[in-house]
């Protein structure tokens, strides 16, 4: 491809990839949530999706809205603590070293209601295409 036609191409690219990750912010939020892509790849095992894994840092009082995905989420928090709140079930407090799952197109919501940040490395396996996130009532 010819360098003129390979600019346009991959200028297109990345402003899809910045279309599609921030999704994820578009989630409504108070506080600050600070969310980089460390991986992201074509499942070929699985048709159609995509895997992620996203380092997640809640800063203190950090709370997102309500939001779903398109797919499954893994969760293991690295440090400090979340409140997981996942509609239909208790709230739970999920503490460095432990681990969580949402099931794709669950409305949930994570909070941190302590006083030093929380941070979670996140799994994403998502249908492509698809935004990351969407905000739900």
């Amino acid at each position: 491809m010819h360098r003129s036609k390979l600019i346009p191409v991959m200028v297109a690219v990345v402003f899809a990839t910045f279309l599609a990750l921030s999704s994820v912010v578009a989630a409504q939020q108070v506080g600050d949530i600070k969310r980089n892509v460390l991986s992201k790849e074509d499942l070929g095992s699985v048709p159609g999706h995509e895997g992620l894994l996203v380092r997640v840092e809640f800063a203190p009082g950090a709370r997102e809205g309500k939001h779903t995905h398109p797919g499954e989420v893994f969760a293991y928090v690295e440090e400090g603590a979340i409140i997981l709140n996942v509609e239909g079930k208790p709230t739970v407090t999920v503490k460095a070293g432990e681990v969580f799952f949402i099931p794709a197109g669950k409305v949930h919501w994570g909070e941190n209601a302590g006083k030093t940040p929380a941070k979670a490395l996140v799994t994403f396996v998502v249908e492509k295409g698809k935004p990351l996130s969407s905000p739900a009532k």
